[in-house]
């Protein structure tokens, strides 16, 4: 909804380009005649047929993305005709003379009886004149997005970009002549405006012809979008986005009354506990959930404070807040606690009402309350350990209590948990449910909450995604209802997880993994062994892959085949 708000804005802007000037002419010879049967045909007539013919420029990045060598051909040859109709004003007249013939027939043979049928033909040829300015470059644009969902929905973005268009002209048309005449000042900028779309236009063709277009279209489409976007986010829906984070620095004190507890579902390892009966207690509250990577990673260091510092005053909360679906289940969420040993109290947040109370937007997020009951620092993500410990110790140390000894904890992590090489990490987080996907490459389009054969497309490139078989995608996750579906990944980094669970309580789905299409061997998982091959039994994040130290991490094709039906695959993460 945002982009089709943003495509509606950047059309109503339009009247400022001197792109606009072709089409002024044949909008201000009906500003003589009722606006209801003349002028309000040509202005739709002249946005469906400007939808219609910009599209081919979308479809165009779309073929150049989605399908093989021949659709990017087909793509290339047509963005080339549509970057050489505007460097060279020769060929854009011919090619458009018979448009422009038209028009002025229609203005002339409407005489004083209006027509709508004429006035919508008019808009159309109307429109054609408008699209090689704008179509082209407006295409390219949401080509990074439109790779992402279905041809259908980029040409309705395109529709209302045309919509915000005829909408500014209709202005214009009611201004009248004056306002023609004041944009008659741009025109000896126009000529030189179009040939620069031209070339912008041709440096896509060539972005394409050397595989660049992948990463460069869409980040071309987030340059367009994100600023008004975030814009739009704040004013329409403030609350932020759920996130997880790398790291972040360990705030300076920051003295806020710290929210409550109210709201926990069930409480592990402790009874139900209140902050304000707390008092004279240092609190460091841990915000967490047990497929998170990053929490995981975290952990060995909050339950290393927990043994040092328990008894000098320091409680530890862990408050478990959901992320997917099973995360919910407190049978799920007491084995994670078991096989992960954590034994200070942890709470379960289902329905976020902690998490809300604090203002909370990131896992994994500590929050260091004093012993008056003040929030007095907060880290958000991984990392800052020396600086949180350092925290620790200042808060326990106010009351003017015993020496403590000043050592910080050594901790050496190992399995999941081990540190992540963040230099080397240069794929983010993706998930495979609807809801979130990016980067994904499916053929045919995705379809939501519809069970599809997908085949894979080839080839993929870096930190694209692909996937084979009978798949039902749901809004967190990909349900696989005929054993044989694949997942392939280009990724690089030295570690790939991937949260999986069986669909029914029980099952036991088989798999095998390849890197670079053979069996990971020294660069297998915790969970698979040497020749690929694992099961799923329960839901959780599952190792497939950490590379061999003794191996230089780069980009490397994942795939992950699953022997069984009934596994649902939720997030990629790295390390």
């Amino acid at each position: 909804m945002l982009l089709f708000i943003l495509s509606y804005l950047g059309g109503l802007l339009t009247i400022l380009s001197p792109c606009i000037l072709p089409v002024l002419p044949f909008v201000f010879a009906k500003a003589d005649q009722p606006f209801r049967k003349s002028g309000l045909p040509l202005l739709v007539g002249m946005a469906l047929t400007f939808a219609a013919f910009s599209g081919l420029a979308v479809l165009g990045g779309i073929w150049a993305v989605q399908l093989n060598q021949w659709g990017r051909w087909l793509a290339i040859i047509l963005l080339t005709i549509f970057g050489l109709s505007l460097i060279f004003p020769q060929f854009f007249e011919r090619f458009y003379e018979p448009f422009n013939k038209l028009g002025a027939k229609l203005t002339t043979s409407v005489g004083k009886e209006p027509s709508v049928f004429h006035s919508v033909v008019l808009g159309a040829a109307t429109g054609l004149l408008w699209a090689p300015c704008a179509g082209p470059i407006l295409g390219l644009i949401l080509t990074g997005a439109a790779t992402q969902e279905s041809p259908m929905e980029s040409v309705w973005f395109l529709f209302a970009y045309a919509l915000g268009a005829a909408t500014s002209l209709m202005l214009a048309l009611v201004a009248g002549g004056k306002f023609l005449n004041s944009m008659k000042k741009t025109l000896p900028m126009e000529r030189k405006i179009k040939a620069g779309l031209g070339v912008a236009v041709l440096a896509g063709v060539v972005i394409i012809v050397f595989n660049l277009d992948r990463t460069i279209l869409t980040q071309i489409s987030k340059l367009q979008t994100e600023k008004w976007e975030s814009y739009l986010v704040e004013v329409f829906r403030p609350a932020k986005p759920l996130s997880k984070s790398q790291g972040g620095e360990t705030s300076e004190l920051i003295s806020r009354i710290t929210p409550n507890l109210q709201g926990g579902t069930k409480w592990f390892n402790s009874p139900t506990l209140v902050l304000g009966e707390l008092r004279g207690k240092v609190v460091l509250i841990d915000f967490w959930t047990y497929s998170c990577i990053n929490c995981l990673r975290t952990l060995p260091y909050i339950k290393a404070w927990h043994e040092k510092y328990k008894d000098m005053g320091l409680v530890i909360i862990g408050v478990h807040t959901p992320e997917f679906a099973f995360e919910k289940d407190p049978l799920n969420v007491a084995k994670a606690i078991e096989d992960l040993k954590i034994t200070y109290p942890v709470v379960m947040d289902n329905d976020y009402q902690i998490w809300n109370t604090f203002e909370n937007n990131y896992w994994p997020a500590h929050y260091f309350i004093d012993r008056k009951g003040v929030i007095r620092a907060y880290h958000h993500g991984e990392g800052k350990y020396e600086a949180s410990e350092k925290v620790i110790q200042d808060l326990l140390k106010e009351d003017g209590s015993e020496e403590m000894d000043s050592k910080l904890v050594q901790v050496e992590a190992k399995g999941v948990a081990a540190p992540a090489q963040f230099k080397d990490i240069k794929t983010p987080e993706t998930y495979v449910g609807f809801r979130r996907a990016e980067n994904r490459r499916l053929q045919p389009y995705l379809k939501q909450n519809q069970e599809e054969t997908y085949v894979p497309v080839s080839p993929i490139y870096s930190n694209e995604w692909t996937m084979a078989g009978t798949w039902l995608i749901e809004e967190d996750s990909a349900l696989l209802t005929k054993p044989g579906g694949r997942i392939h990944f280009k990724y690089h980094a030295r570690d790939l997880h991937l949260v999986l669970g069986p669909k029914e309580p029980g099952a036991k789905i088989r798999f095998k993994v390849t890197i670079d299409g053979k069996p990971p061997g020294k660069d297998r998982g915790l969970d698979v062994d040497a020749n690929g091959f694992g099961t799923v039994t329960e839901n959780r994040l599952y190792q497939l892959i950490r590379q061999s130290p003794e191996k230089e991490v780069k980009e490397r094709t994942f795939e992950i085949e699953f022997l069984d039906s009934g596994v649902q695959a939720f997030a990629f993460t790295f390390g």
